[in-house]
């Protein structure tokens, strides 16, 4: 860890079309090698998508299956005495939507749908529906940190 002073966190400005922050933060991570046209060409398909699959707003489905997504704990590896315990800890707000983004786009990805944007749609639609891969590795992290709730003495 550093010694020197924190770093100030840069403030994300909102995307053109929904005006929201965490819509930009969602692009910024399915970009890749600086190619934001890109993404946010896959992200507004994936809406349009999202909205003739669904009777709901493409926005609307992606926040309510952000909020399903998001973990609550997670377990942190801490050294006592020699031995290595997994201690359950409470995930930081802007730690548990930076998860959210991440896994929503690597579950996506591993998805066998034909483009981007239909992986896409279908894993926020699925999320939306509490089901799919990323809730299971919601519910995979919730239960590892219930299963070693023994060591929660241990936090610091």
């Amino acid at each position: 860890m550093s010694r020197r002073r924190r770093t100030a966190k840069r403030q994300v400005l909102p995307d053109p079309v929904y005006n929201n922050i965490v819509v930009t933060k969602f692009i910024n991570g399915l970009m890749e090698q600086g190619k934001r046209s890109v993404a946010e060409t896959i992200f507004y398909t994936a809406m349009d998508i999202i909205e003739k699959k669904t009777d709901k707003t493409g926005l609307e489905v992606f926040e309510k299956g952000m909020d399903n997504v998001k973990p609550v704990l997670e377990v942190r590896s801490r050294r006592v005495g020699g031995a290595t315990y997994q201690v359950p800890v409470e995930i930081r707000t802007n730690r548990r939507q930076a998860l959210a983004i991440r896994w929503l786009i690597s579950y996506s990805t591993a998805r066998s749908e034909n483009t981007m944007a239909q992986r896409l749609a279908a894993e926020l639609i699925a999320a939306y529906n509490n089901e799919g891969t990323t809730i299971k590795k919601k519910d995979d992290t919730h239960k590892m940190a219930e299963a070693n709730k023994a060591f929660a003495h241990f936090r610091w």
